[in-house]
Formats: structure tokens, sequence, C-alpha cells
């Protein structure tokens, strides 16, 4: 009993977050990030670690095709809430934060029903309280073994790889040098740090490399709501006036959103944590001349660094024409290249949408371009990225996976989305 009263107290103190977000929730994510960001409550990479599981968004086949499982392997003292409403994000976290003081922590009818009807929003950053100080040259902390030096984002098997379903299977197969190795079916997503909401790679490796890839798109029901990143274009392809600062304003905090993922991914930590809040910050209004003052030393650490250069550069190469055949269009095409050019593609976007912010300007209904391509093409710009994946991943090592699926970021919300009959683009 008194170690159990430990673990409650400790777990009340600052409590585990473990983030299970589905398709279409991506403002509910932000809201519930910022919030726990203010809070300084860690987000964790596996339910093993985990206190609190905040579930984003809604669907009842999101919650009852894996959560049930996932909410099974948290160990006990825990809690869990959902997020439906981005205005509500506060509330939840403060009401599972009660369950976890009173020590509820099992699955029974009551619970469930009680946080059935809470919902939340904000964004996380408790790298901002844990940051080291670290220079330019030696701040991201992955390397291309196969192990996050932060705690597992890339190990091989167990909880914090997100597993779908039960642990993975080994069979065997030819290598390429004729030998008979192991084969092991590794699933990656949905829930998983750092992650596209809703991404499901099922993987096939013979030692460290990836021979197949598999990509499953997690079933949620459709939405009729914009993309949250897609919206200032979509509004105005429907006739609504827009001006070209929201437009420049949203591309900014999506492409920093982006980028955070894409150096917590390799190890950086600390400028995960600045850029994140650096996309608070735009999205919540800041100026031009602030944005670009908070983006400027951003941009130039990730140019300068050599260690951000070396782990990223020559890996998920998609040369201009490969991705136009792919039908890829936006920061992938332009990038021409590697995932460390995908990255300096982004800075370059998100110096210059900070500075144009204030701009009161129409933008033009031809300018449909969002975040990540297009959005007058017959499928959304985030199914091409999909369905490049696989060739992109396969032949790579494990380690490198998720640095290019980052690298690509693509946003399964613009695959929930059913446009209305003015809209420019169809589901794909």
């Amino acid at each position: 009993m008194e170690l159990r009263r430990a673990l409650v107290r400790a777990a009340v103190s600052r409590p585990g977050v473990l983030l299970a977000v589905s398709p279409g929730a991506t403002r509910q994510r932000l809201a519930v990030e910022a919030e726990l960001a203010r809070r300084g409550w860690p987000c964790v990479s596996g339910p093993t670690e985990t206190d609190l599981l905040v579930i984003v968004g809604e669907g009842e086949g999101w919650e009852s095709d894996w959560v049930a499982g996932l909410w099974q392997g948290i160990p006990a003292p825990k809690a869990r809430v959902w997020v439906m409403d981005p205005e509500r994000a506060a509330d939840a976290l403060d009401s599972g934060l009660a369950d976890l003081e009173r020590g509820e922590h099992e699955d029974d009818h009551a619970h469930h029903e009680h946080h059935e009807h809470h919902e939340h929003h904000e964004h996380h950053e408790h790298h901002e309280h844990h940051e080291h100080q670290q220079n330019d040259d030696t701040a991201p902390h992955s390397d291309h073994s196969g192990h996050d030096m932060h705690g597992g984002h890339h190990g091989h098997a167990g909880h914090d790889m997100g597993l779908v379903e039960g642990l993975p299977m080994a069979d065997r197969a030819d290598d390429r040098d004729g030998l008979r190795l192991d084969v092991l079916h590794v699933p990656l997503g949905p829930v998983l740090a750092d992650w596209p909401a809703g991404l499901i790679l099922r993987l096939a490796l013979q030692g460290d490399l990836v021979q197949e890839v598999t990509v499953e798109p997690v079933t949620t029901p459709p939405s009729p709501h914009p993309p949250f990143w897609d919206e200032p274009w979509l509004r105005t392809a429907a006739g609504e006036h827009v001006s070209r600062g929201d437009a420049a304003r949203r591309l900014c905090a999506a492409h920093l959103d982006s980028l955070g993922r894409f150096f917590a991914v390799a190890g950086w930590d600390g400028m995960a944590a600045r850029t994140r809040h650096v996309r608070d910050r735009a999205l919540a209004g800041a100026t031009a001349a602030e944005l670009t003052s908070l983006v400027s030393p951003l941009i130039r650490r990730a140019q300068r660094s050599r260690t951000l250069r070396w782990l990223t550069t020559g890996l998920g190469a998609m040369p201009a024409e490969q991705a136009r055949q792919r039908g890829v269009t936006g920061p992938a095409l332009v990038a021409d290249g590697d995932a460390y050019s995908r990255m300096l593609v982004w800075l370059d976007a998100v110096g210059r949408s900070a500075a144009a912010c204030d701009s009161t300007e129409a933008l033009d209904a031809t300018e449909v371009v969002g975040p990540r391509g297009r959005l007058d093409t017959p499928i959304p710009p985030s199914k091409a990225l999909l369905d490049s994946l696989p060739r992109l991943l396969e032949g790579t090592e494990f380690a490198c996976a998720r640095i290019i699926v980052a690298s690509l970021d693509p946003d399964l919300d613009e695959l929930t989305h059913v446009p209305a009959p003015r809209t420019v683009h169809s589901h794909g």
C-alpha cells in the first residue's frame, strides 16, 4: 500500500503523458501540447512510462480499434482523458490529474463514462524545462546504429515503438549474401512520439536493414472540416477572403511543427522545444517583427550544425524528377534531394513566411499551395508523400527510417477530409 501511495504521489507531481492523436485532430493536439508545455508535464514515448493517457480527437472507431489495448498496457496508477474541444484542454488535464490524485486507475465503466465528456487542447514542450545547453555541432544525439540516445525512439521492439498489436515476429529469409537471416516484422505507430498522427508503417527487417514497407493509415470517420494546416488556402478557393498574412502565418507554423518533429527524431530535444515554442507564438498572433526575431536564430543554428547535417544527409533521397512522377509537390519537390535538403527548404520557407505574416493583402484564389504541396490536384499532397515512403525506406537502416518519415511529415488530416462541392480537391 505504501508503495502504491508513493507511485501515485510521483505520478501526480509531474505525470508522464502519452498522446494518442487521431487524424483530423491537429488543432486539438496543438492545444494539448501548449498546455503541457505551460505545466512542464513531460510527454513519454510508450505505455510503460505513462501516468496519463490523453486521447486527442473523436470517433468511436479510433477508440475501439486499439486504444483499449493501449490502455491495458499502461501500469497503475494511471488515468485517461479525451480531448475533442481545443478550448477545454486545460480542464481535461485537470480532470486527469484529479483522477491520479484519487488513485483511480482501473479501467472501470464509470471511469470511462466520466472522461468521455471531457474535451481538451494545447501544445507540449516539456523539453523547454530540461534543455541541455549545447553548441550547434553536438546538439543532435541520434546515431545511425539503431538507438536514440534519449530513450529509445528507434528501438527495435517493445512498447516504445508504439506497437499496434502483439510482439514482432521473426521469420527466416535470404539476405543479399545468400545467408539465412531472421526477418523481424515491426509495426511503427500509430502512437509514437514525434510521429504523424494516424500513420502505421509495417516494416520487415533483416538485421538493421528495412526490406519491405507497408503503409497503413488508421481508419477514421470522414471529416467535413478542412485540414488545419491547409485551411487558409481551401477557404480562399471556396470564395472566402483570407489575407496573405494569415496564410503566411499558418505556413510558418506548419513548417515549424514539422521541424520540431524532425529535430526531436534526430535527438536534438532542446532545439525541438524552442522550435515548438516559436510555432505557438506564430499561432498566437505574434507580429512579423517578433516572429522574425525568433526564427532567425533557429534557422542559423540548424543551418550551421555539422552534426545535424551528418545525421541526415543522404537519407531518403528523392530527386525532383522522381518526385514529379510520384505526384509529389511542395517542399519535397522543391528540395530535389534528401532529408537534409527538405529541412533546408522548410527553414527557408519559415524565414520568408514569418516576415510576411502581417500582410493584409488578399490571398489569390489561384494560389492553392499548402504546406505539403498543391491542393488543386486529384489527390491530397500527403497521399503522394505516403505513397513515396516504401521506396524511400526500403534498403535503408532501421535507425534512419524515422528521420526519413519526419523529413516528409505527411499530414493524414488531408486523408480524412471530405471536401464540399466547391472545394478544390477530392479525397484521394
